[in-house]
């Protein structure tokens, strides 16, 4: 009877209990040589280290070591990282590439449900809720006070920043709304962008002409302060502005200086650094909405995660390409 494939599990017990369902840990005992850690908190490189030694793969995710340098020196046999999160980069290094290692991630499992939250974000911010609702607890019913008059989502003009794995679930699930959808990516063509659903745009002119702006650019040096006062400036009266991506993109100063103006309204699941310092303007700033990190899987949904790492290993194993491959080329434009 021919060996198992030995497979090392880099996750901390804590990070195992986010994303392994018992169908999930079962399938891996059965199919796998699986090596598991005893730790619960982040993963030492010792201890990496001794599961790496006969591993023909590895299962990275939060907590996980950097599978670089001295570590990968010490897995002579790896020939597959699948990361069951969402960004590889604190996790991989150029050696990985060099070695021939295939490097998988589940970021497209996390963007469904950033996607979902984005689209329940463009609805109730059309309809102005957030100002409107504390009124309504305080008595006010048809007679509350808005600056901004409730709009549908259907009608609206919707600016997508990037058609990353998140912007592409956004457009997909536009298609389902009577909207006018535009899209700002450098790298997408103007006949992609149709197919998407969507008309490519410069990025000024998707901020003078959207009613919601949705963010979903990687956080990467091009990308710094891209929503900046210039850009603010050219949005509507009663514009939305919404950020599931990274709080680099955003120069948070000028959005303030912005908000305070009454004129838009923000969401921000992400802020530049998180959390905001204690003593940041963003808690106090008027027509803003902030959410913890939490657009992305949460709860029981997380163990997809997993799901989608382990099916990778099913497929390497059996000389399948891999559904979600990370090149090193990607590297440089994507989160």
């Amino acid at each position: 009877m021919a060996s198992k494939p030995v497979v090392a599990i880099l996750l901390p017990k804590s990070t195992q209990q986010q994303v392994f369902s018992e169908t999930t840990v079962a399938r891996l005992n059965e199919r796998f040589d699986a090596r598991w850690p005893k730790c619960e908190g982040k993963l030492p490189d010792d201890e990496a280290a001794g599961l790496l030694a006969e591993a023909e793969a590895c299962m990275t995710g939060w907590s996980s070591p950097n599978v670089g340098g001295p570590l990968l020196a010490k897995a002579p046999k790896l020939r597959l990282l699948a990361h069951s999160a969402g960004t590889v980069k604190p996790y991989v290094s150029d050696e990985l590439w060099k070695r021939g290692i295939v490097v998988t991630s589940a970021a497209a499992g996390i963007a469904v449900d950033v996607a979902h939250y984005t689209i329940g974000l463009m609805s109730i911010g059309r309809k102005n809720i957030m100002e409107i609702s504390p009124q309504v607890n305080a008595g006010a019913w048809r007679d509350y006070q808005s600056y901004r008059r409730p709009e549908s989502l259907r009608r609206s003009v919707v600016g997508i920043i990037a058609a990353s794995h998140v912007g592409r679930n956004v457009l997909n699930l536009l298609k389902h709304f009577d909207v006018t959808v535009l899209l700002y990516d450098p790298f997408c063509s103007e006949e992609k962008a149709r197919e998407l659903g969507a008309a490519k745009v410069e990025l000024d002119d998707l901020f003078r002409r959207a009613d919601i702006v949705s963010v979903h650019a990687p956080s990467i040096p091009e990308t710094r302060h891209m929503v900046n006062a210039q850009r603010l400036a050219l949005l509507k009266n009663g514009a939305v502005l919404i950020n599931t991506s990274r709080g680099t993109l955003i120069d948070e100063a000028a959005l303030v200086s912005a908000l305070k103006k009454k004129r838009i309204w923000a969401f921000l699941d992400v802020t530049d650094s998180e959390p905001p310092a204690p003593n940041s303007p963003l808690y106090n700033c008027p027509n803003l909405t902030l959410s913890p990190h939490l657009a992305g899987s949460c709860g029981e949904v997380r163990k997809v995660l997993g799901e989608m790492a382990l099916e990778e290993f099913e497929r390497f194993f059996k000389g399948e390409k891999p559904l979600y491959p990370v090149t090193q080329e990607m590297l440089e434009r994507i989160g």
